[in-house]
């Protein structure tokens, strides 16, 4: 063959190449040399595409084709190359001719989408479909000779789609209208039985006690099956169906069925070979509602997906059966339920008059104390006094919100529907709010022009939500105005509350008025609340027949609408007197909001001189506040500054960023829940920064529970305290964490001085909130030693070239789940100051957790309920050991430990070595091999 010949298959691939190396002298086609130049840019355009295509040529339907092709005709390739395409497709042909021959004839292109072909290439008579194009191909005198055959298979998409049909047709039955759960298998099998190509048989069994009943079938395949299986003695025609089997949870392929019955199906009427025989998921796993029993498709193989199919065809019509037998359940379930919510809503009330009397038995002495002028405060009394004045009033709020939230969802709360003046309640309970919007340097426009009409409507519930509207607008708004206006048409009254505050997103707009939602990351003045504000004035405002709309765009603002048709305030007005409570819920949020207007001071709160030989070596320690409530910021700064401390308080983590790096205190006291950046988002950027990831830092939080508790300390905290705290139990930690930082970076110091001992007192706090040691949880935390007297950490390590450990440390921690996330802690600050890669130490600590976990999980009956965690460094090493005092579930293999035992391995070098005492796994690592 000559080289223009060769030149001529080159660039097609692996077809291409076969191509080449045909002898296309014992073809019709002839020699390549002798092809005209229209076949020539035929073939090369064939060959060029990667869709698949197919050229048909001469007489003799020859056929060229590329490799894309070659994947769709399977186990015909190669062997049709140059070959009649009648020959190759003979099982099809009856389908392709008219195409092919419509195309040759008339010299029209056709197309077909999903054209269903027989193909034999993969050992069975197989169900295709193809979406196919036909074109006539012309040679160098414009003659038609042959076609251009497009294609595509969407066979998956066909079978697919009629699958989906079949699956929804049967989840419309899961309703639980039908009762009777024969009469739903019944209905089950009558749609599955509308397709046959997929399901060529099927039968329904529901478990009866120790036994099967078969309920409904399809498929001409009664004479087979048995009516009713004995599960305690099953016969051979049941077992050989694997009917018992399916009943006690395990999946069985029957692939005799063709023994068992002749049932000619599929889309070309073959013999059925197989069928699987599933359980019928229930609530009880080790016992299934009963079983389906479905034929597999001759036309079709079965492969995962297939399988998959029938997995969700059992689950459909196993939920039409629970639903069918579950029907009286789920009414008696019903009726429980709104038993519970009377119940709720009685609970909710008794404790709102618990919380009441004692919350009036302390805003009474305490409003008498502020003004009582024949026995006035002091000034540092009067504020404390007032600090818990406004708390309680705000708890008193709290109460009262979530009891009217309660009863609004039971459906008892109710409309004391009064005849007032609108427009005027509306101006009054804004102008409330007016101090709080100038204070804040926004404008507040009131337009509220006299309606023509009065208005029937609960003052009440109308005060609620107009404060609940421009308190959150208030929250969310930093710059510009906020507008309330009411205006009505002669269809309706509308209340608006504008605001160019920060916009909510479109895809939060659906979720806004849900209970306890709140817009994650959104920017507020305060990230304290309860998140029922605005699902409280929806409630209300369908409590008095309207509804509420609102508009919003990110970064422009907020628009909340009322809405109250004229037709519902028409209502007859009640005839008792009305209860004096008006203004009581603005002026309550109005106080609240002023808390979140009131700045953190821009100077430092400096100590009082403290008088008496005394001193305190902490004397002027510099202390960082961050907490968004004003109360919380004055009170840790009143208590703080009496020790003698300076202390700085800011309102948000962004705050506490720009002033640690302005001037580095020695402690950072931090709240959790802040607006901007929230307490733990600062304790990620802190310990990411390597000029602060030594910084002491101490949270403080309502989020009580030992996920909260891990969390932090996982994060890098050196402790965590739960709100409501003691003063003496802050100030104790606090001196404690600073006594422990200066230790560990005074070169020049005493005693152990590590990090390590720092964790003593967090470790035993967590253990102890999550279930500890018998003896409280304590650990034993030792420091065996130190880099010399007078060099760093680091400098020891890089100056050392001896044998000797540069760092030798331990911890005891008691055997609970929260350990490994303290020992990464401890284990984190020991080698932060050394020469250790950031990725090493990633991975060590990755490595080290897995093991810690391992033997809190894996040991039996320790005798120590504790684990020992050492870390020791030198001659460019790292090595971490993990020992327990317990005895294995699981010995062989010995590093078989699933997971766990994968994560140590990839991660670094471990040992194992288990003893009568215990188990000890060693993890090494080299200091500068990050890989």
């Amino acid at each position: 063959m000559t080289r223009p010949s060769i030149d001529l298959f080159s660039g097609g691939g692996d077809t291409g190449r076969l191509m080449a190396g045909l002898d296309w002298a014992r073809t019709p086609l002839g020699p390549v040399d002798g092809w005209p130049e229209s076949l020539r840019v035929a073939v090369r355009l064939v060959l060029s595409s990667r869709y698949p295509m197919l050229l048909l040529w001469g007489e003799g339907f020859s056929q060229l084709y590329n490799d894309a092709y070659s994947t769709l005709i399977g186990d015909k390739h190669p062997a049709a190359l140059g070959n009649d395409v009648r020959v190759t497709l003979a099982e099809g042909w009856d389908v392709l001719a008219p195409l092919i021959q419509q195309a040759m004839t008339t010299g029209v292109a056709s197309w077909v989408p999903a054209l269903r072909l027989l193909l034999e290439r993969a050992g069975y008579r197989e169900e295709a479909y193809f979406s196919v194009s036909h074109a006539p191909a012309r040679d160098d005198d414009g003659r038609t000779v042959g076609v251009f055959t497009v294609c595509s298979e969407v066979t998956e998409q066909v079978v697919g789609e009629r699958r989906l049909r079949l699956l929804r047709d049967l989840s419309v039955l899961g309703d639980g209208r039908t009762v009777d759960a024969d009469a739903t298998g019944a209905r089950l099998i009558d749609t599955i039985g509308g397709h046959p190509l997929d399901v060529p048989f099927a039968a329904i069994y529901l478990r009866d006690g120790a036994s099967l009943r078969r309920v409904a079938h399809t498929g001409g395949v009664q004479g087979a099956l048995p009516d009713t299986v004995d599960l305690a003695d099953a016969g051979p025609i049941a077992q050989g169906w694997g009917l018992p089997d399916a009943a006690e949870g395990r999946p069985a392929q029957v692939s005799d069925v063709a023994d068992r019955m002749t049932l000619p199906a599929g889309a070309w009427d073959d013999p059925v070979h197989t069928a699987l025989t599933l359980p019928l998921p229930s609530g009880d796993e080790d016992q299934p509602l009963g079983v389906l029993l479905a034929g597999v498709s001759p036309s079709r193989r079965l492969d995962e997906a297939y399988r998959s199919f029938h997995q969700l065809l059992a689950q459909q019509a196993s939920l039409a059966l629970r639903n069918a037998q579950e029907y009286e359940e789920e009414r008696r379930r019903i009726e429980a339920l709104a038993e519970l919510d009377r119940v709720k809503t009685d609970f909710f009330a008794n404790v709102s008059h618990e919380f009441r009397t004692p919350l009036t038995l302390m805003l009474g002495p305490l409003a008498d104390a502020l003004t009582d002028a024949t026995a006035p405060l002091a000034t540092v009394q009067r504020e404390r006094v007032e600090t818990a004045w406004r708390n309680a009033t705000r708890l008193l709020t709290l109460v009262n919100s979530l009891l009217t939230f309660s009863s609004l969802e039971a459906g008892r709360a109710r409309s004391d529907a009064r005849t007032v003046d609108l427009s005027a309640l509306t101006a009054e309970l804004a102008g409330v709010f007016r101090a709080a919007v100038e204070r804040a340097g926004l404008a507040l426009e009131v337009v509220c022009p006299p309606l023509p009409r009065p208005v029937t409507i609960d003052p009440v519930n109308w005060e609620r939500i107009v404060t609940n509207l421009l308190s959150n607008a208030l929250k969310y708004t930093f710059i510009g105005r906020i507008r309330v206006s009411l205006d009505g048409d002669d269809e309706e009254v509308r209340l608006t509350v504008a605001d160019t505050g920060i916009g909510i997103a479109e895809q939060d707009l659906p979720k806004l008025f849900e209970r306890f939602h709140r817009v994650r990351g959104a920017r507020s003045r305060s990230h304290e609340g309860t998140g029922i504000g605005l699902a409280l004035v929806n409630e209300l405002a369908r409590l008095e027949g309207g509804e509420v709309r609102v508009t919003s765009r990110v970064g422009v603002g907020s628009t909340f609408t009322v809405v109250l048709p004229w037709s519902a305030t028409r209502r007859s007005a009640v005839a008792d007197p009305p209860v004096e409570r008006r203004g009581d819920a603005a002026r309550a949020a109005v106080d609240e909001a002023t808390g979140w207007l009131a700045e953190a001071s821009d100077s430092a709160t400096e100590p009082e001189h403290a008088s008496g030989p005394t001193v305190d070596e902490l004397a002027g320690a510099r202390i960082l506040v961050a907490d968004d409530n004003t109360d919380m910021r004055a009170y840790l700064s009143r208590l703080l500054t009496a020790q003698g401390w300076r202390v700085r308080a800011v309102t948000d983590g962004r705050q506490a960023l720009d002033e640690i790096h302005r001037q580095r205190p020695d402690l950072v006291l931090t709240d959790v829940m802040m607006p901007v950046l929230d307490g733990f988002d600062l304790l990620r950027q802190l310990r990411a920064d390597p000029t602060t990831r030594a910084l002491p830092v101490l949270v403080l939080s309502a989020r009580a529970g030992g996920e909260a508790s891990v969390e932090g300390l996982g994060l890098g905290a050196d402790d965590y305290l739960v709100k409501p705290f003691a003063a003496t139990e802050l100030i104790a930690r606090i001196r404690a964490a600073i006594r422990r930082a200066r230790d560990r970076h005074d070169p020049a110091g005493t005693g152990t001085g590590d990090a390590p001992t720092a964790r003593a007192g967090a470790v035993a706090a967590v253990a102890a909130e999550d279930g500890g040691t018998a003896d409280g949880g304590t650990a034993d935390v030792v420091a065996t030693g130190r880099p010399d007297s007078g060099e760093s950490a680091r400098d020891a390590l890089a100056d050392r070239d001896g044998t000797d450990d540069v760092l030798d440390t331990s911890w005891a921690y008691p055997s609970a789940p929260t350990s490994a996330a303290v020992m990464r802690g401890d284990v984190r600050r020991t080698l932060c100051d050394l020469a250790v890669d950031p990725d090493v130490l990633e991975d060590l600590l990755l490595a080290a957790s897995e093991a810690v976990n391992n033997a809190v999980e894996h040991a039996q009956r320790p005798s120590r309920p504790e684990v020992r965690v050492r870390v020791q460094v030198g001659d460019g090493l790292v090595r971490i050991s993990v020992r327990d005092f317990g005895t294995w579930r699981d010995r062989r293999p010995a590093m078989d430990r699933g997971r766990g035992a994968l994560l140590m391995n990839a991660y670094g070098d471990v040992r194992l070595v288990s003893t009568a005492e215990g188990t000890t796994v060693t993890i090494e690592r080299r200091l500068d091999d990050p890989a």
